[in-house]
């Protein structure tokens, strides 16, 4: 079954939503008092009741059936950063040798997948199998189609017999529900009676680069750590910034065209695409949505993208950094606070009281991720993030907020006591308070070596990897935000008097404090580094530190304080991910030794041993053969030093598998494996410029950035 769909005979409104069981769906095919139980249960004012969940059981499948569709799944996000799911057919037996298609409001609630199978950091023992999904109504159900059938997807959370986190997606809805509980308290606090709830909304975009999958295929090291351990840059690179937003290659633009099909089916409104600064390199951009549909669409995106990808005799890499020395590719994750009835709380607005209430909630994330930067910060950790944060196409690891002259001048006058309006930017929105500074419109320009950027009326965390899943950095930013507006709420609660002066009172005691955090000028510099230090700013530079946090007691105090995660639940994900880390680099480090022992060692030895052979003909003949001993010289000497290092490499990563410690072992292959990667990697690399083609046996980044 062909899931692609003919542009031609297809209007894209007509395509758009076709396999997304979304709220216009239900809204259409349930009773009217079902649909509006099930929105009052994704609003949270309500439970959903089995009697509820039997209707739109029988709705769902039906709609799935009529759409060709044979299994239905739980899909959710485990710990591993990736998707699972379990497939269960909708036919059930009868007496008479025959099946119906049945699908009940209990299968569509719970799901029970084995939780044994997955990390849990010590929340399950191996031998206690039983975990449950149970369905997000906040985000869509959809289907997944391929040539082999047509699937229901119910996107669910995951959580194990006691209750405890399984996933990213339990922590996250609980982190949108305390933020939405503070922000409504500081709103009803500052004269708002009419919001009744506050959610997040996120953006994310989607870098990844595209090979042809005959290159793919030739290299271990892509297939089995999605980077490459060897290689060295072509004569060009990305130096002539001709790549980015240049014209779109035939091949690159079919697979683009399918892959917006792909995602439009499913109801997610892919929007942008475009070149990126790396050669074979491309980025994705979504329209924003509901943070857990958003992060359910990410999720998506990125599995989509390999499919399809496929599908054009290609390969979608979405590792942090695939190839060294170019641009590595991020996710920027720009997120928003909104109410139910419209108010986007990051934008300046009309009236005094908007514009008071934008700063207010502004001067929270500023407070917030100050306050919260290792936090922050441990969200991106990953081993390969380190390869790419603090290079010059991504944000340093410090934690720092970009906003713009206009908008820092007037926190800044604000801070200072100063009642003057005048700014150096141009049109001003006045604030109706005499003791606050003019607000300009147009209130930041874009600063892309920010690693947290105002842009308007939203943040742009940019230090979220490519491969991430983003449930866990909008986890975190929700709780920093929601930790410091239980604070705002507390003070505005206990004012006495004019509202308007507590407000001023309290961002102006809140940024000056806070103010280090903001940075206007290049993050790439060495003198920002130097100037961070200054201002006290951390700058945790690899994963295996910045991870260390989430073990901290305060950090467990505020997560416990917000009924996000309990002491447990974030000591288990402490563990798990710097088992991933370990993991991932004992991958890594096993590839470069097979490679350099069975692929590389040869190939240069052949080599060698060809050029020694026509350096005696030469020789016999009395022609000059300098040339060609110098050569084989050069490259037994560098095999001398690969077998070497190579052999380091084993000793060290030996050491590192026999530490039992999970943060011992997770250090020892930061501060030794990875650096003897790299010495090995060294070699190779300079094997590599010496040896010719028609014996390398892996294709170069020649191939693999400029031929698609």
């Amino acid at each position: 079954m062909s899931s692609v769909i003919d542009f031609t005979k297809t209007p894209v409104a007509e395509m758009y939503g076709s396999n997304s069981f979304s709220n216009a769906v239900m809204r259409e095919r349930l009773p009217k008092n079902i649909y509006r139980e099930i929105v009052a249960v994704q609003n949270g004012e309500k439970e959903l009741t089995l009697e509820v969940a039997e209707v739109v059981a029988a709705s769902m499948r039906d709609w799935a059936i009529a759409k060709g569709a044979s299994h239905y799944t739980h899909w959710f996000h485990p710990l591993t950063g990736l998707t699972a799911e379990k497939h269960d057919s909708f036919i059930a037996p009868t007496g008479d040798g025959r099946v119906i298609m049945e699908f009940s409001g209990k299968e569509l609630v719970k799901g029970e997948p084995d939780a044994s199978s997955f990390p849990s950091g010590g929340l399950r023992a191996t031998f206690e199998a039983r975990g449950y999904t149970a369905w997000d109504v906040t985000s869509p159900a959809f289907l997944k189609q391929d040539p082999t059938g047509t699937t229901l997807c119910i996107p669910t959370a995951f959580i194990s017999y006691y209750g405890h986190a399984l996933d990213k997606k339990v922590p996250l809805l609980r982190a949108m529900d305390a933020l939405n509980k503070q922000a409504l308290r500081v709103l009803r606090a500052i004269g708002n009676e009419t919001s009744t709830r506050v959610f997040t909304t996120v953006g994310p975009e989607q870098e990844y680069f595209l090979i042809d999958k005959n290159y793919y295929n030739q290299r271990p090291d892509l297939m089995l750590t999605g980077r490459t351990v060897f290689g060295v840059l072509p004569a060009k690179g990305q130096e002539m910034e001709d790549h980015y937003f240049g014209a779109i290659k035939e091949r690159v633009a079919g697979f683009m065209r399918e892959l917006n099909t792909e995602l439009w089916k499913v109801g997610i409104a892919a929007k942008t695409q475009h070149n990126e600064v790396a050669p074979n390199q491309f980025e994705i951009a979504p329209v924003y949505a509901t943070t857990t549909a958003a992060v359910d669409a990410n999720q998506i995106v990125m599995e989509t993208i390999r499919s399809v990808a496929r599908r054009h005799g290609m390969e979608g890499l979405l590792h942090e950094k695939p190839f060294a020395g170019v641009n590595g590719s991020g996710k920027h994750n720009k997120w928003s606070m909104a109410t139910d009835d419209g108010i986007n709380l990051f934008e300046p607005g009309e009236n005094p009281e908007s514009n008071a209430r934008f700063l207010l909630f502004t001067a929270a994330v500023i407070e917030a991720v100050d306050r919260y930067a290792l936090l922050i910060r441990s969200s991106a950790a990953s081993a390969a993030n380190d390869h790419r944060l603090g290079a010059n196409e991504a944000p340093p690891a410090i934690v720092s907020i970009f906003f713009g002259g206009p908008l820092t001048e007037i926190f800044d006058n604000i801070a200072e006591g100063k009642s003057s309006g005048k700014s150096k930017s141009g049109e001003k929105i006045t604030l109706g308070v005499t003791s606050l500074p003019a607000l300009p419109k147009d209130v930041s320009d874009r600063n892309r070596t920010s690693p947290f950027a105002f842009t308007g009326n939203k943040f742009e965390f940019r230090m979220v990897g490519s491969s991430q899943s983003i449930a866990t950095p909008n986890t975190f930013l929700n709780v920093a935000v929601a930790q410091v507006l239980s604070e705002f709420a507390g003070k505005l609660e206990a004012a006495r008097g004019d509202k308007n002066s507590a407000i001023q009172d309290i961002i102006k005691e809140s940024y000056a404090k806070h103010r280090r955090v903001v940075f206007n000028g290049n993050g790439y510099t060495d003198e920002w580094v130097r100037e961070a230090e200054r201002r006290g700013l951390p700058n945790v530079k690899n994963a295996v530190d910045a991870l260390s946090v989430l073990v901290h007691s305060e950090t467990i105090s505020l997560f416990e304080a917000h009924k996000v995660l309990s002491q447990e639940e974030m000591e288990s994900r402490y563990h798990i991910y710097l088992e991933k880390y370990s993991k991932q680099i004992n991958i890594e480090a096993g590839v470069t030794i097979e490679l350099a022992r069975r692929s590389i060692f040869p190939a240069a030895t052949a080599y060698a041993g060809s050029l020694a052979r026509d350096a005696a003909a030469l020789a016999a003949i009395g022609a000059a053969s300098a040339s060609q001993e110098k050569r084989a010289k050069k490259i037994g000497d560098l095999l001398g030093e690969l077998y070497d290092e190579t052999a380091k490499l084993e000793t060290v990563l030996s050491e590192a598998q026999g530490t039992e410690d999970a943060a011992a072992q997770a250090k020892s292959y930061f501060e030794k494996v990875r650096p003897a990667m790299d010495a090995v990697r060294l070699r190779v690399d300079a094997l590599e410029k010496t040896v010719a083609k028609d014996f390398w046996p892996l294709p170069g980044y020649e191939e693999m950035l400029f031929k698609l």
